[in-house]
């Protein structure tokens, strides 16, 4: 069989299961109706960001020649993970090109059996992942080839119980999770879990990508809060967090915030980072730029949580099911992937762009439109929204 007749049975075969995805034109003139889009703040196209991203572009090239380990490893990216370990209150930070290669790649690294050859009583560590964690986080487990424990979502008690029964065991024990889940639209009990893991001595390493800008102390993400476990963890060097410029930040790539003994590891040993070459001067000089302002938002982070709450309350009304949902992710869980895409159609045609998210990436029978609110989002585009919502009801 040639490569092009297996291609086109894939496809035939996921267009059968209402799988098949294609790429769509992005209009800039229609971002006022887009609940697709994950620059929460709005500050993809705000001038200042743009014109620092030119300014360091002007100074330093359009790329940076290589990676970090040669020719990429200008002044303005250590300058950046300076401040980005700050805003996360972390010792240090390492920059990244995409948060995918930084969960795939850094969660790998700090998987890697070789790390922990020295652990008396076995070199594998036990890895606890939420079972709704994204992708790139099930990819790393893959890469490290080890076996993942997973807990029910955003069970502690669960996580706990798990734990307890491997209480006896030497093997390092390593929790993953997300902290705002990007296709439930909920928060991580992030205190409880720092709890729990201090309890049995457990890393933690943590996605901030949907909670970067938008959660936490001044928008910095539930992993920059302050409380007594996380900061008991922070002195062992057990808080790993990761978080990526291209959602709130309204950039692209992302960073770990981190010890700095393990920033260093990770410059040796996270082939993400190694054999990557580092990304565009232009995005550097823009997420220093954004990061300055980000925690001046607080009225704009609360319009936003304000205007969540509104909209889940309203979509309530009409019937649908938004899931877990308490964040700025709002999920209408439909059920059938076939559902799924005619009511992101029919939204489509009322000038609404979103999001069918299917499985695998949600568990089956989960199939929804996942609308993802910004602090562009104006009250008549609200009002748009819940009429075609209201239309489709009646018509279905």
């Amino acid at each position: 069989m040639y490569l092009s007749d297996a291609s086109q049975q894939r496809l035939d075969l996921l267009a059968e299961q209402s799988l098949k995805r294609v790429l769509l034109p992005c209009p800039l003139d229609q971002r006022q109706f887009d609940f697709s889009s994950n620059d929460y703040l709005c500050l993809s196209q705000r001038s200042d960001i743009v014109e620092a991203g030119h300014a360091c572009a002007k100074q330093y090239g359009a790329g940076a020649t290589g990676s970090r380990l040669l020719s990429g490893n200008l002044d303005c990216f250590e300058a950046l993970e300076a401040q980005v370990a700050q805003f996360k209150n972390a010792q240090a930070a390492l920059v990244f090109s995409s948060g995918y290669q930084a969960n795939a790649s850094g969660l790998a690294a700090l998987l890697d059996k070789s790390l922990w050859s020295g652990v008396v009583g076995g070199t594998e560590p036990l890895v606890f992942t939420d079972r709704l964690n994204h992708a790139s986080l099930h990819h790393a487990c893959q890469l490290a080839g080890v076996k993942q424990i997973r807990f029910r979502h955003n069970d502690m008690a669960h996580l706990a119980e798990l734990l307890s029964k491997h209480i006896e065991s030497r093997q390092p024990k390593i929790i993953a999770t997300e902290t705002v889940f990007g296709m439930e639209g909920d928060l991580l009990p992030i205190e409880l879990l720092a709890e729990t893991a201090l309890q049995h001595q457990a890393v933690v390493y943590l996605d901030e990508a949907h909670a970067t800008g938008v959660w936490g102390p001044q928008g910095r993400g539930l992993g920059a809060i302050q409380h007594p476990a996380i900061d008991a963890l922070k002195a062992l060097g057990h808080w790993v967090v990761m978080g990526t410029f291209s959602k709130a930040v309204g950039v692209s790539g992302a960073y770990i915030a981190c010890s700095e003994i393990f920033k260093q590891y990770l410059v040796n040993r996270c082939t993400g980072f190694v054999y990557s070459t580092a990304p565009s001067p232009f995005v550097i000089g823009a997420v220093a730029k954004a990061l300055e302002i980000i925690p001046d938002l607080n009225t704009e982070r609360a319009a936003l949580h304000t205007a969540a709450e509104q909209l889940r309350a309203q979509v309530h009304e009409l019937g649908f099911d938004t899931g877990l949902s308490n964040t700025h992710i709002v999920p209408l869980v439909v059920g059938s992937n076939t559902a799924c895409l005619e009511l992101k159609s029919h939204l489509q045609q009322a000038g609404i762009r979103t999001s069918a998210v299917r499985p695998p990436t949600v568990p089956p029978n989960a199939a929804r439109v996942r609308l993802a609110l910004n602090t562009g989002h104006s009250a008549k585009v609200y009002a748009q929204l819940l009429q075609a919502l209201a239309n489709w009801k009646v018509a279905a």
